[in-house]
């Protein structure tokens, strides 16, 4: 799903870290997990996490010296990787009638059929993979995104996420004493968690159930038909903007709005003017009216999480990003990494890129006289509300220079 400034919450976000380390650590370590008592630690691993907290982790395939990245993701009801990953190494694949579905509609699927995947320190067995094309993610975020991991291998352990340290700790499925401090969410899970949450805005008040996605860089993603139903933006006296945005996910680009709502309640913790993505839901991925939507993972790692699938049980513990502000910038800029350049792909209409004379096709060169390739860094740059940062761009062969304001969705 992450994860310009625009789409500062993408649908994926993905991190590379040294090969070697993975592939030493997986092959030279396996601990066999049956061997161990119930909650008893098998291993431990360093992960890294970009705009929007999304968990990315490296991996191997048992025969294939590659190291992979893959996200973590609790809001996929399997494992996959991606198509050219798959042709690059040589990865057979069996074609199905299966479809998978994603916000940007669709498809179905073939598999990698029965591979290991090799963790440090951590070998799984018997995995089928789906396959799924994710250039578009890649180009996004400017890195090899592998594939995406999630209950397929979530469901196997107890498995901690730990945002303050960047550590994944996974235990043996079994009796585990949690730490004290946090709250235990029991949610209703068959394949993706679903937890029970409060939002409100002006006198529109809802609990309803929301799927838990780490593997989504944004804090909520609502449907316009749960959003009309439910009467949240209709508030005179609360009238939140609603701007026009772009967001990727399975299927590809799509069309959505964001705005900010009042209250966002999960469990004890309650976080207000919280980011909300509204989009058209063709394919229903927010299963409306069953479910109201999704909660992402921008508002997850707030908290250090232990995912305890086999008891239906998520542990959140609040940590040092608890309180870290939400990200409202806006500059309707949409900027991806292809072939080792930085372009702008598109411009929102109205926008303040639309209004500092920048056009699509444009290659940015530089930022505020910091020339890099690195998408997080200008994304970085350019989400400081009320500043006005220059941009050096090549266009047809000529340099030009442009400022442009950065606005606010609130």
């Amino acid at each position: 799903m992450q994860k310009s400034t625009l789409l500062k919450h993408y649908w994926f976000i993905l991190f590379a870290i040294n090969c070697l380390f993975h592939v030493a650590n997986a092959q030279t370590i396996p601990t066999p997990a049956t061997t161990l008592k119930e909650g008893e630690l098998i291993t431990r691993f360093p992960f890294k996490q970009y705009y929007g907290g999304v968990v990315v982790v490296q991996a191997c395939l048992a025969g294939i010296p590659d190291t992979l990245q893959f996200i973590l993701d609790t809001g996929s009801a399997g494992i996959s990787l991606d198509t050219n990953t798959c042709l690059q190494l040589g990865i057979p694949l069996t074609p199905t009638d299966r479809v998978v579905r994603g916000v940007g509609g669709s498809k179905t699927v073939a598999f990698a059929m029965d591979k290991t995947l090799l963790l440090p320190g951590l070998q799984v067995d018997s995995l089928d993979f789906h396959i799924n094309d994710y250039e578009l993610i890649s180009q996004v975020y400017g890195l090899q995104i592998d594939g995406i991991m999630g209950y397929s291998v979530l469901s196997k352990f107890i498995v901690q996420v730990d945002y303050d340290t960047e550590m994944i700790s996974i235990y043996q499925k079994g009796k585990f004493n949690y730490p004290k401090g946090g709250h235990l969410l029991r949610p209703s899970l068959t394949l993706i968690p679903i937890v029970n949450a409060f939002l409100k805005n002006g006198k529109a008040q809802h609990y309803n159930r929301y799927y838990f996605d780490t593997g989504a860089g944004m804090c909520l993603l609502l449907s316009h038909q749960f959003v009309k139903d439910s009467a949240l933006l209709s508030s005179r006296k609360r009238q939140r903007k609603v701007i026009q945005t772009e967001a990727q996910g399975l299927g590809g680009k799509m069309s959505m709005d964001i705005t900010t709502l009042q209250e966002f309640k999960i469990g004890n913790y309650s976080f207000r003017n919280v980011p909300v993505y509204l989009f058209d839901d063709v394919s229903n991925v927010t299963a409306y009216p069953f479910l109201g939507g999704m909660v992402g993972n921008d508002l997850l790692r707030r908290f250090n999480l232990i995912l305890n699938y086999g008891k239906k049980e998520i542990y959140l513990m609040p940590n040092s990003h608890f309180r870290d502000p939400f990200d409202y910038s806006y500059t309707g800029l949409i900027i991806y990494l292809i072939d080792g350049r930085v372009e702008v792909t598109d411009i929102i209409k109205g926008s303040p890129a639309e209004k500092a004379g920048l056009e699509k096709g444009d290659i940015i060169m530089a930022i505020n006289n910091t020339f890099s390739t690195n998408l997080q860094l200008y994304r970085d740059l350019l989400k400081n509300v009320g500043t006005k940062p220059t941009l050096l761009i090549m266009r047809n062969k000529e340099l030009l220079i442009k400022k442009i304001q950065i606005k606010s969705i609130l």
